[in-house]
């Protein structure tokens, strides 16, 4: 197959949905399919095969976050479009439409339907704070929008029961599948075999005996990181050895670091290459969010051999079981005694063993083959399928 990923966020942006979606094409290539990805100028990407650049701006997002502008007839033209037989894009939005206007063209083009899959990433409302629209109305006309786009699709895929049910709640009554988002199980292997947890501690100041919890993520309003670090600190005043990790960067870092107190490292933002050492270096991984919908970092952490301590949510209850990490009630205190239990000497390497097996369902060899078989699927439907607009 022939197969067209249109997303507003990849490589090198480091966020979920750009890892997920470089995971999958990774994992379809190895199955012998042809991916080719359409995504935004990034100021710090490098030439790689099969990733066709569309115009973005940086002007007024963050660095790592460009914006996907929409292209002229003249970029249009020099994309490799007429012989892609599937088309998957990852947003509604702006990148959802050009994927629906792409396949509506190449399916009168070549005279036969282009299946057109919409994976339903983000709990959009959740981020309607960097938009310059009132809340009310911006949530009802982003409901509007989604629910108008997943009737409008051939596949409407999900990675978890957060984002089943935020559809469900917008309106949408039409069918979902749960495909959960893939983790390279390989780079987490050699981190857990090598020594790169002690050059971790050594690196960040961290006792090779203290108690290690990692937050790993931007640092936004939207992962409700004050609780996280009131939780630790609570935590804490009774395991004074206890250190926390925060991983990434954000629009949050600064009133988070004016918060923060002892036993607390911000790292900033890494490459990517170094998140599983990063996980594997750590005992616990630990996150208070309820925005996310099946985040990339938990997998990552569980495939790291480290188990999860979370706060109760949809996505928390997709990903955390008895034997791979402990879920807490809301607010910090609740947060801070899941984090005691889970640390204690006889559950820790339970838990540990838990991950690991845990993270095996999320290979992502067995994702992209599922990924794989809703592509046949669809192409060998008999529906004469072919987009019409929104």
């Amino acid at each position: 197959m022939r197969i067209g990923f249109v997303t507003a966020t990849y490589l090198p942006s480091r966020n979920g949905v750009a890892t997920s979606s470089a995971l999958f094409a990774q994992g379809l290539r190895a199955l012998g399919h042809e991916v080719r990805v359409f995504a935004p100028v990034h100021p710090a990407q490098q030439p790689e095969e099969g990733v066709y650049r569309l115009p973005s701006s940086s002007w007024g997002t963050p660095p790592d976050y460009p914006l996907l502008l929409w292209p002229n007839r003249a970029v249009v033209a020099r994309q490799p479009l007429f012989d892609l037989d599937v088309i998957h894009t990852m947003h509604p939005f702006l990148a959802g439409q050009l994927a629906s206007l792409w396949a509506r063209r190449i399916a009168v083009h070549r005279g036969s339907r282009v299946p057109l899959v919409f994976t339903a990433h983000t709990q959009y409302e959740q981020y309607l704070h960097y938009a310059r629209v009132p809340r009310r109305a911006g949530s009802s006309l982003v409901r509007a929008h989604v629910v108008a786009f997943a009737r409008h699709v051939s596949e409407v895929l999900v990675p978890g029961r957060a984002m089943a049910e935020m559809l469900a709640a917008y309106g949408y009554q039409g069918a979902v599948t749960t495909l959960p988002n893939p983790v390279d199980l390989g780079s987490f292997e050699a981190a857990r075999a090598g020594v790169a947890g002690a050059g971790v501690r050594a690196e960040y100041g961290i006792a090779p005996t203290a108690p290690l919890v990692i937050s790993l993520g931007r640092l936004a309003p939207e992962k409700n990181l004050g609780t996280l670090l009131s939780a630790f600190e609570l935590a804490r005043q009774a395991r004074p050895d206890l250190r926390l990790l925060l991983v990434g960067d954000g629009p949050s870092r600064a009133g988070l670091q004016a918060q923060a107190k002892d036993g607390v490292v911000f790292t900033g933002g890494v490459p990517y290459t170094r998140v599983p050492e990063l996980l594997a270096a750590a005992d616990l991984f630990l996150t208070a969010s309820e925005s996310e919908v099946l985040p990339m970092s938990m997998i990552e952490a569980l495939a790291a051999g480290t188990p999860l301590v979370a706060a109760r949510s949809p996505a928390a209850l997709d990903l955390i079981r008895p034997q791979n990490g402990l879920l807490s009630g809301a607010g910090p205190e609740a947060l801070a005694v899941a984090l005691q239990e889970a640390l204690k000497p006889d559950l820790l390497p339970i838990l540990r063993e838990g991950a690991l097996g845990s993270a095996r369902s999320y290979d992502v060899r067995v994702r992209s083959a599922e990924l794989a078989d809703i592509y046949e699927r669809l192409l060998q439907s008999k529906e004469k399928w072919i987009p019409g607009r929104i």
